[in-house]
């Protein structure tokens, strides 16, 4: 009897026009990491000296989070080029258990040691050293949304791995893959740039762009079309709380000469929002009225619309609504 070891791997994909940037805002805990060798002869001695420097299990799970991504890349070439997937017999289920933790072990000193993994890599290195340093943690897999044509698909995808890490009696969720840099198509490779916004995330922001094969997060339902219809949220979205109060879905359905009114937490009328026509040309939002916390205006969709509508703040892309129209 054979069954297969599935490798995830996850493409960063973005535009010019896309992609978030971020002044570097490190805390406290990552510039002590900032400070360590960026290697070390085993994971143990890593573990050793996080539990040498911090003492909390929320400060032990950011070192770790702040390590990985400032020392292992994303491995682009493999994930043009996977390997294939590994298969093995096993005559109980103990034997099983034993072949697959052998498979992890290796992912892990090869994500360790040779500082390039794929999302995969990245996940079970980070269960590991957490579980040294005496921390619960789980992987987690399941579909990602990270592109356009993400907004409105039909199917989900098992396509990516993230972490969940028990911190003082309460899960977090954790995505070390996203948080250590992005691919640039126009450059053509990956850029390193630290961010924590996918440490401790916020579920109602994470679960817009992660959906757990299981369909369940602590044992709750998870609704799977508010995944696959809902807008492209950006990591600016997530650094600033700019929730998205209306419309309801990502999906956008409108006739020639339609208004269609917005509403987006924590912007105001003084802001440099803005969103970009059918010719990537800025249209500055003039509309808007404060209310709920948010800025609330109106865009008349007609044939300066392209497929798909960008909102940006200063130069920072918020979100995008794919565009339907009738």
């Amino acid at each position: 009897m054979t069954t297969k070891k599935t490798i995830f791997l996850f493409l960063f994909t973005n535009v010019i026009f896309l992609y978030s940037s971020f002044a570097q805002n490190y805390s406290a805990i990552d510039k002590i990491v900032l400070k360590y060798p960026k290697s070390f002869n085993t994971t143990e001695d890593l573990a050793e000296r996080i539990e040498k420097d911090f003492d909390s299990e929320h400060d032990k799970a950011r070192a770790i989070y702040s390590w990985i991504a400032f020392n292992i890349k994303y491995d682009y070439a493999a994930f043009l080029k996977p390997q294939k997937t590994q298969g093995f017999s096993y005559r109980n289920e103990a034997e099983k258990q034993k072949k697959i933790q052998q498979l992890n072990d290796k992912m892990i000193q090869s994500a360790f040691q040779s500082k390039k993994a794929v999302c995969e890599g990245f996940t079970v290195l980070y269960e590991h050293l957490a579980n040294l340093v005496g921390l619960k943690c789980e992987v987690i897999r399941g579909d990602s949304k990270t592109r356009l044509v993400d907004i409105g698909r039909q199917d989900l995808n098992s396509n990516h791995a993230w972490n969940m890490v028990l911190i003082d009696k309460k899960w977090r969720l954790i995505d070390v893959t996203w948080g250590q840099g992005y691919y640039d198509s126009n450059k053509g490779r990956m850029v390193n740039d630290f961010s924590s916004v996918y440490f401790d995330t916020d579920p109602d922001y994470f679960f817009t762009k992660h959906f757990p094969d299981s369909g369940t997060y602590l044992g709750n339902k998870l609704n799977k079309e508010d995944f696959l219809n809902g807008p492209l949220l950006y990591n600016k979205a997530i650094e600033g709380d700019h929730k998205i109060k209306e419309p309801e879905s990502g999906v956008i359905e409108a006739k020639n000469g339609e208004k269609i009114t917005f509403l987006i937490k924590n912007i105001s009328k003084s802001d440099q929002f803005y969103y970009l026509n059918k010719r990537n040309q800025p249209v500055k939002i003039s509309n808007g009225k404060e209310r709920k916390g948010g800025l609330e205006f109106q865009i008349i969709f007609d044939k300066n619309i392209g497929d798909y509508i960008t909102f940006f703040l200063d130069t920072n892309s918020i979100v995008s609504f794919k565009v339907d129209m009738k």
